[in-house]
């Protein structure tokens, strides 16, 4: 393991076309760091060749293609990188791994995905040790509060990287940080992950409260108690001393999440909120709301923990249950202090 974190100019290589991903991209060359990027569509690959900029994400920002190798072949990229970041949205993370065949041992595992994945609702960083037998030595998580498109413009951001050793963390802070991003090393991989999740969920209902024309009195009575509700399930599910759940990668993500223009989760909610029904939001949407599916994760993985979480219970009943939003909502004001 110390032969690797000697390396002071790994290769790296992004998996992931989305604006999460191009964000990331974009921070890495603007550190002059040469980027190998997998994208599965090619007509993006030969737009951003010729024109320097996604045409679907973060189109106004201008990305160094002289610093980009950029393929619509996961093995290729994969096999590239010595940091390899994984930038996919959990409902297409299966799909898009299931194509590697390239051995990623060796390698530094970086997840910068919002959710869980597989029928046990698995996180990343345990798929990858389980299913690639990664030790989490070699795995890194990424999280905010950073939303892409802040990140992209060069807007001061915070952004914590966490592994089992801090040492691995540090080290990958040193490739992202400069002057408009902060990195901040941890330990905490599953909280972090767990939060990145959770801070989703809340952002619906924020958004579906907005909707329902609730103030911002109220909402700061729901992102407070959201806040709660998340301090007790990571706590509950994995307990660590050392957690301080008022840093920014766990209430300030929260915040950011539930309050931001740039939230879709909050914009998908906002929807629910007016009336939308869920397949209609997320046509209109035209992004992945990460929310919608780590909802149901929570909601199973909650079943073996019992915790009490009246928030996610509700957009439960109002996504998957189909539940009258109006009513549910008007009945977790009731459970709310």
């Amino acid at each position: 393991m110390e032969h690797i974190l000697e390396n002071e100019n790994p290769r790296f290589s992004v998996i992931g076309g989305g604006s999460w991903a191009t964000a990331i991209v974009k921070l890495l060359t603007r550190n002059k760091r040469k980027v190998c990027w997998y994208m599965r569509n090619q007509n993006a690959i030969d737009h951003i060749v010729k024109y320097q900029h996604h045409p679907s994400y973060l189109p106004s920002v201008e990305l160094d293609t002289e610093l980009l190798d950029i393929s619509s072949d996961i093995n290729y990229v994969a096999g590239y990188g010595e940091v390899v970041i994984f930038a996919i949205p959990s409902a297409y993370f299966l799909d898009e791994v299931a194509k590697l065949v390239v051995d990623l041992k060796g390698k530094l595992i970086v997840s910068a995905v919002k959710g869980f994945v597989g029928e046990d609702h698995i996180t990343i960083a345990e798929y990858f040790n389980q299913v690639h037998s990664i030790p989490f030595d070699r795995i890194g998580v990424l999280s905010g509060p950073c939303h892409a498109e802040e990140v992209s413009r060069e807007r001061l951001s915070y952004i914590t990287v966490s592994s089992k050793h801090m040492k691995v963390s540090e080290y990958l802070c040193g490739f992202l940080q400069n002057y408009f991003i902060k990195a901040i090393p941890g330990t905490d991989i599953y909280g972090v992950e767990y939060a990145a999740a959770l801070k989703n969920i809340y952002a619906i209902a924020a958004g579906i409260c907005v909707g329902l024309n609730y103030g911002d009195n109220f909402l700061a009575v729901l992102i407070s108690n959201a806040f709660g509700e998340m301090k007790r399930f990571i706590n509950a599910t994995h307990a660590d001393n050392n957690r301080d759940t008022t840093n920014s990668a766990y209430l300030g993500d929260l915040l950011v999440t539930c309050y931001s223009q740039f939230s879709r989760n909050r914009t998908f909610g906002l929807m629910i909120g007016k009336s939308y029904s869920v397949k209609t939001a997320q046509l209109e949407m035209k992004q992945v709301v990460e929310g919608y599916y780590a909802v149901k994760a929570i909601h199973e993985i909650n079943k073996k923990y019992n915790v009490s979480m009246p928030i996610a219970d509700a957009v439960y009943a109002i996504l998957y249950d189909h539940w009258y939003t109006d009513a549910v909502i008007e009945e977790l004001t009731k459970k709310l202090k």
